[in-house]
């Protein structure tokens, strides 16, 4: 084997042992078409839709419900403006909820920081509030119109807690 092929064969092995050896420190949606399952729901892939979907695949996970469950329950708090609410479609993407099916709700915050999406599973009880995190909030509050598809695809990248926190019970 010459010099060139082992160092290339030894950064390749450390490499991919580096990688299965270190934990992630995020958990960003790998699903493939989740931007385009958000556009099909929103019209767009904004931010903060995008971030919605994040926070909905993430309550899927932890309530251990499949995506469309009429078990789910979803009930988006936020102000009556378009990026606030954006949230509520983001999260209808990722699991299905809807107006139709009652449950997918919408009720009215007196204020932007009280933006909060409660997930609950109907049959447990067991539920779940997450909120957009105060980074996320500042850099991405009133992007303007023509960046918003590339700030979807940011926040499709981003760690967890660069989208979205837990609000304590």
């Amino acid at each position: 084997m010459t010099l060139h092929r082992h160092l290339l064969l030894s950064v390749s092995l450390g490499l991919t042992l580096g990688c299965a050896s270190t934990k992630p420190t995020a958990t960003p949606s790998a699903e493939p078409g989740a931007l385009e399952r958000v556009a099909l729901v929103h019209g767009g892939a904004g931010p903060w839709a995008v971030a919605g979907y994040r926070m909905g695949e993430h309550a899927l996970q932890q309530l251990g419900l499949p995506r469309g469950s009429f078990k789910l329950e979803v009930i988006h708090h936020s102000p009556a403006q378009v990026q606030y609410t954006c949230v509520a479609d983001g999260a209808a993407a990722a699991t299905g909820a809807s107006l139709g099916k009652l449950n997918l709700s919408l009720v009215t915050a007196p204020a932007p920081q009280d933006t909060a999406t409660t997930f609950r599973n109907r049959d447990t009880g067991q539920s779940l509030t997450l909120r957009p995190s105060a980074s996320f909030v500042q850099r991405f509050r009133d992007v303007p119109r023509e960046k918003l598809g590339a700030a979807g695809r940011a926040v499709l990248t981003l760690p967890d807690a660069d989208v979205f926190e837990t609000v304590a019970p």
